[in-house]
C-alpha cells in the first residue's frame, strides 16, 4: 500500500493526522506524508484517513 497527497486539494485539516498520526503529520496548510509506504498493521487507521478528509485529498495505491 501506497498513500498519496493531492496537495492542490489538501487544505491542511488535519482529519488524516487524527485517524494515522504515524503515517500523517498536518502542516499548516497541507498534509505530510510521514511514512509513504506504511505496514499493513496501520492499514485500517489509514483508511480511516482517506474516508473522512474533507477535500478527498488522499488516496491509497495498492502496489
Amino acid at each position: 500500500m501506497r498513500v498519496v497527497v493531492d496537495l492542490d486539494l489538501c487544505q491542511g485539516h488535519g482529519m488524516c493526522e487524527l485517524e494515522a498520526p504515524d503515517v500523517f503529520s498536518s502542516g499548516r496548510d497541507h498534509v505530510d506524508v510521514l511514512q509513504e509506504k506504511p505496514d499493513d498493521s496501520v492499514r485500517a487507521e489509514v483508511l480511516a484517513a482517506v474516508r473522512y478528509c474533507p477535500t478527498q485529498a488522499l488516496k491509497i495505491v495498492d502496489d
